[in-house]
């Protein structure tokens, strides 16, 4: 199967400064955009990645950054023929390796104390495709024109079953946390021609509703085109999008 992916992120209308970035494959992307088509089988592995980093000053941008291009080199360097459940586990050592990471910059450095990032993940590898969430930034698949969500938000008003987004999270990467933790599933079987998967920052879905998202989807829209959209619903914070076409 070949993914035709494109990806955007934006500073929005408000703030000055854009603490979110994606990761394709190799390309980072932040106050810019991407497009790749990507085909699976002539390669065993690939990572698509967003995070939204938090923290003052500049330290929520140092966070997503850092945190991107450490999983950059971990992933490509991963066994071979690993199975869906070593993967994970594997994963799952690099949250935590991450994670303190990220922790130790900040008690180093009272300008980035307590910085951190959310992270939303897409990974192929082996014929396998599975996801990975820590924080409330999110995956979204549109099958069949229905828009379904399939990470859940590490967020207090989750927590608390309250509809409305909230900015509190209680899972992240850094944050000055003891641990952090990942939501994780195999969709492989989702992932088939004519579906369209999302990987997204709550910039947008804060501004933008779910059906708004879906209508745009199902008439062509691309990343950059999903960024415009939360700008001009107001743009209040950073918004990232990787959009991933399924083709055949």
């Amino acid at each position: 199967m070949k993914l035709n992916i494109s990806a955007a992120s934006s500073v929005g209308c408000v703030r000055e400064n854009n603490e979110d970035m994606i990761l394709v494959s190799g390309a980072f992307v932040r106050d810019g955009q991407y497009h790749a088509v990507i085909d699976t089988e002539q390669r065993d592995r690939l990572i698509l990645a967003l995070c939204d980093g938090m923290g003052g000053h500049n330290a929520g941008e140092v966070a997503s950054s850092q945190t991107l291009h450490n999983l950059q080199y971990f992933f490509g360097d991963m066994p071979a023929r690993m199975s869906a459940e070593q993967l994970v586990e594997m994963m799952k050592q690099w949250l935590d390796s991450i994670s303190g990471i990220i922790n130790s910059r900040g008690l180093a450095d009272p300008t980035m104390a307590q910085m951190g990032t959310t992270l939303v993940a897409l990974a192929y590898y082996a014929g396998h495709y599975l996801w990975f969430n820590c924080g409330d930034s999110r995956l979204y698949l549109l099958k069949d024109q229905q828009l379904t969500q399939l990470t859940r938000d590490h967020s207090l008003s989750n927590m608390l079953g309250y509809k409305q987004h909230s900015n509190v999270i209680v899972n992240c990467i850094g944050g000055g946390e003891q641990h952090a933790y990942f939501d994780t599933q195999e969709i492989t079987d989702h992932v088939t021609p004519g579906s369209i998967l999302l990987l997204c920052s709550d910039g947008l879905t804060d501004e933008v509703s779910d059906d708004k998202i879906a209508d745009m989807l199902m008439t062509g829209a691309n990343a950059d085109d999903l960024c415009q959209a939360a700008c001009q619903a107001g743009g209040i914070d950073n918004v990232s999008c990787c959009l991933i076409r399924v083709e055949q």
